[in-house]
């Protein structure tokens, strides 16, 4: 059975991107299949964060009907099969984000996990991916500006009778936050993860890799690491888990 996660957050700039990514590669590091999908269709990351960001064929030719979602699909080195959104003015002409929950029947039993990075904010594609799918994780950072715009995304989402897993807060540890107590009071979801600031990210994007690839034993891989682990409902251990790294290293080098 496929499981469809769709990441959003009230407004930009929160590190939803990255989370996305990185709960992606994390997954993958667990021994899950997953697919990881931009459906922001106006200002597309996924391809930038990731070193594709042109391609052949893209999410964006999948809606206008031109081609199957499986053509718009690559392979990371990560392991994240990747189906990037246009970065063209052109892309935008006639495109119906509506149309996602059509095409994402497609991908049912041919991997463990879809994950959807939305678009920031309340607008139409944000909406679109709300109705496309079932379970949404929300992502914010502790200042009250994004927690608000958070509070809203959550209230709308579950209008439409969908199923908050929870919040992920990222760039923790600066001055100024909101206590992670207040948080959960105010949001009134589970905080399924703190993510700290931490430069690693900033870093692992120049390399056009995930964080938890090019900075395995960083505040943040791990935070990343041990979100995904209780996503699929398993215990994380980062000694077990490097040992485990360590023993696959080996055995490709034999």
């Amino acid at each position: 059975m496929t499981h469809y996660i769709g990441i959003l957050s009230g407004k930009g700039g929160v590190g939803k991107t990255s989370t996305a990514v990185n709960l992606s590669a994390a997954m993958c590091h667990f021994g899950r299949d997953v697919i990881l999908m931009d459906g922001n269709l106006s200002t597309p990351n996924i391809g930038l964060h990731l070193g594709a960001p042109v391609v052949p064929i893209n999410l964006h030719h999948v809606l206008k009907g031109k081609n199957h979602i499986t053509e718009a699909m690559y392979l990371h080195p990560s392991g994240i099969k990747i189906i990037p959104a246009g970065l063209s003015i052109n892309d935008l002409k006639d495109v119906q984000p509506e149309k996602l929950k059509q095409v994402l029947p497609s991908l049912d039993g041919l991997t463990d996990v879809v994950i959807i990075d939305g678009a920031a904010g309340l607008g139409g594609e944000a909406i679109a991916l709300m109705n496309a799918v079932k379970d949404l994780i929300i992502v914010t950072n502790p200042e009250l500006p994004a927690v608000a715009d958070a509070m809203k995304t959550i209230k709308i989402a579950e209008e439409l009778g969908k199923n908050v897993r929870g919040v992920v807060v990222t760039k923790t540890g600066e001055q100024g936050d909101i206590p992670l107590s207040n948080l959960q009071t105010l949001l009134e979801k589970p905080i399924l993860a703190i993510i700290p600031h931490d430069k690693a990210i900033r870093h692992s994007l120049l390399k056009k890799d995930p964080v938890i690839r090019t900075h395995p034993k960083s505040k943040s891989a791990i935070a990343y690491k041990k979100l995904a682990a209780g996503l699929i409902g398993i215990e994380y251990n980062e000694k077990a888990q490097s040992k485990f790294s360590e023993f696959l290293r080996d055995l490709r080098f034999r």
